[in-house]
């Protein structure tokens, strides 16, 4: 099993006190060692978690940061980032997983879904929405996750009743869970295991969106493989 070595986080931990180009050319073999690892244990995680989803594509996040809109003009990120998208065009969802000096995270979900994917969503839960809130309120994904996370809109959306029951739901234009671990934890042997616990998890939530995203509400299905 590939692991996230202390020297890789600490390597951050350095950089954020020191966050100039002097400094990181100074020390670039010790980032280009930390992307040898990172790339292995990507590589690892992918393998794991073909074993109950298919992983289209993976990507590991550049350091170098695009400062041309932003106020703090530091040129690069204070952590490691990584994504996997799922295969095929009906298999919606993603998987993120943070690596920060302080405090890591996973994430799964929704992050920019399409206007008219939006819409559907909200058809969908508007017009039953205990599927999702059972999903979601499962002990274990609960004691996992926490409450479901993302923007969200002020009030209910146009087009739906201001007092829908499902009202809380339908203000979200993201749909996101994440949990966190000690970035302690990170570097410990196996702890790849305990990352795609968490991703395994959200299967559920995951097949229930993919459903109502290929489906009208008379569930009759929109796409042909």
């Amino acid at each position: 099993m590939s692991t996230i070595t202390k020297p890789t986080i600490n390597f951050l931990k350095k950089l954020s006190k020191n966050n100039n180009r002097e400094w990181f050319n100074a020390n670039k073999d010790e980032w280009k060692n930390s992307q040898v690892e990172l790339k292995a244990f990507l590589a690892q995680l992918e393998t794991e978690m073909n074993k109950f989803d298919a992983i289209e594509k993976t990507k590991l996040f550049r350091i170098y940061r695009d400062v041309r809109f932003s106020k703090d003009k530091t040129p690069y990120t204070r952590h490691y980032s990584m994504s996997m998208t799922r295969e095929g065009a009906f298999r919606r969802g993603g998987y993120y997983f943070r690596i920060d000096p302080k405090e890591s995270f996973m994430a799964a979900g929704f992050w920019s879904p399409e206007p008219k994917d939006l819409k559907l969503i909200r058809d969908h839960i508007s017009a039953d929405p205990k599927p999702l809130r059972k999903i979601l309120n499962a002990k274990k994904f609960k004691d996992l996750f926490g409450e479901l996370e993302g923007e969200k809109l002020k009030n209910v959306p146009r087009g739906f009743d201001k007092e829908d029951p499902a009202g809380d739901l339908l203000k979200f234009k993201q749909f996101i869970v994440t949990h966190k671990f000690p970035t302690s934890k990170v570097t410990e042997p196996g702890f790849i295991k305990e990352l795609v616990k968490c991703y395994k998890a959200v299967g559920p939530w995951f097949a229930y969106m993919t459903d109502i995203l290929t489906h009208d509400l008379d569930g009759v299905p929109l796409y042909t493989e």
